[in-house]
């Protein structure tokens, strides 16, 4: 059973990434390929209790453009009654098209709740989300999750987690090839895909693989691997929007495009500043715009103190005269551009309550632990 989208390609929700300027340039990327479909393109996460309290950020991060084709929510929760009851205001007030629900994060102040990547441990906590939240959409939009292959190599949760998720109905399962320790650090367990892929096969539930893709050929190398229905892409973007024109392509098997010199890369980024301030306002857009500065350079020789400054913007003037100081003659660093881009941090000895690890199942304390561990921000 192939996803319901062509090309089966999904941008990963990425807190203080993924907003409305940074999912319209990367549709418009697919559209310019010329291939057929756009993909998937999700929002940052929210949290399930933020938005069942409707805190105006939540609203906020569940609010699309109006050209926007599947609206996508990632839910993140503890608690399968809140959960579900997100999941009925998004369906019920038809503000998304699609949820998918978040068990793969591995920050510590999600897992130190038992959250994200944390959760699949709990073998009946992780089913009784999704189950509640699959009635909850009674069958009026798609559920998936996205998840990790466990919290450490000794507790490997991907395979149970990927046979409950299917026996419950989900859309399809992403399946990241790390654990909660490894973070982002060392290389994504692609393996791990093929075999979720595998035991999943007799079902017919969907697997996208997520992990190490930095160019439309690691997808199609992923795809012919693993045996993956699609791949899931996170930090292969940051700063490279037009990845999703080269993976539409890639798809469609026409001729992949080239990265682009740097005239386009500071043409974009300069869109991508403009669309930010027309979504919120001068001040805000620029201060958004400064993380992604040394994504899009990346590669590109740009002299210190512009590099600097370019970090600390505050308007849109100050920001065009510092893309002006820039030599536009160089080209793309294609060495560069297959590499890893943002946090490559790993090794970390996960973040849990305590005494979690002792049973794959919940008890009485855990419960109440997990009432209060509702985050009540969005986004993280």
């Amino acid at each position: 059973m192939p996803v319901p989208f062509d090309p089966p390609v999904v941008l990963a929700p990425m807190a203080g990434i993924t907003n409305r300027a940074f999912r319209l340039l990367c549709r418009e990327s697919a559209l310019a390929s010329g291939a057929q479909g756009t993909g998937m393109y999700v929002s940052e996460m929210v949290t399930s209790r933020a938005l069942v309290e409707r805190s105006p950020e939540s609203m906020d991060l569940v609010t699309f453009g109006p050209d926007e084709g599947v609206r996508a929510v990632q839910l993140y929760g503890v608690d399968p009654a809140t959960v579900a009851a997100a999941v009925r205001i998004l369906v019920d007030e038809d503000l998304a098209d699609h949820v998918d629900l978040n068990f793969g994060c591995p920050v510590p102040k999600v897992t130190r709740k038992g959250g994200g990547s944390a959760l699949p441990w709990k073998r009946d906590l992780f089913r009784s989300i999704v189950h509640d939240a699959i009635a909850a959409a009674d069958g009026r939009v798609p559920v998936s999750v996205k998840m990790r292959t466990g919290i450490d190599d000794e507790h490997l949760t991907y395979l149970d987690a990927g046979r409950a998720a299917s026996e419950e109905g989900v859309a399809w399962v992403a399946l990241h090839g790390r654990t909660a320790a490894q973070m982002y650090g060392g290389t994504a367990d692609w393996d791990a895909i093929a075999r979720l892929k595998d035991e999943l096969s007799t079902s017919g539930t969907p697997v996208l693989g997520n992990g190490d893709i930095w160019t439309a050929a690691d997808a199609m190398r992923m795809v012919t691997q693993t045996g993956a229905d699609g791949v899931v892409v996170g930090r292969g973007c940051l700063g490279r929007p037009w990845l999703f024109g080269q993976l539409a392509a890639a798809f469609a098997g026409e001729p992949i495009p080239a990265d682009p010199a740097l005239p386009t890369v500071l043409d974009t980024l300069r869109r991508h500043a403009q669309l930010l301030v027309n979504d919120y306002d001068e001040l805000k857009g620029c201060r958004d715009i400064r993380k992604h500065m040394a994504w899009y350079l990346k590669g590109f020789t740009v002299k210190q103190p512009i590099r600097q400054s370019l970090g600390t913007v505050g308007s849109l003037a100050e920001l065009d005269t510092l893309l002006a100081q820039i030599d536009p003659d160089q080209e793309f660093n294609s060495v560069v551009g297959a590499g890893p881009r943002g946090r490559t941090s790993g090794g970390r000895r996960p973040t849990l309550p305590d005494g979690w690890l002792d049973s794959p199942f919940v008890d009485a304390a855990e419960t109440t632990l997990l009432v209060g561990a509702e985050l009540s921000v969005s986004g993280g």
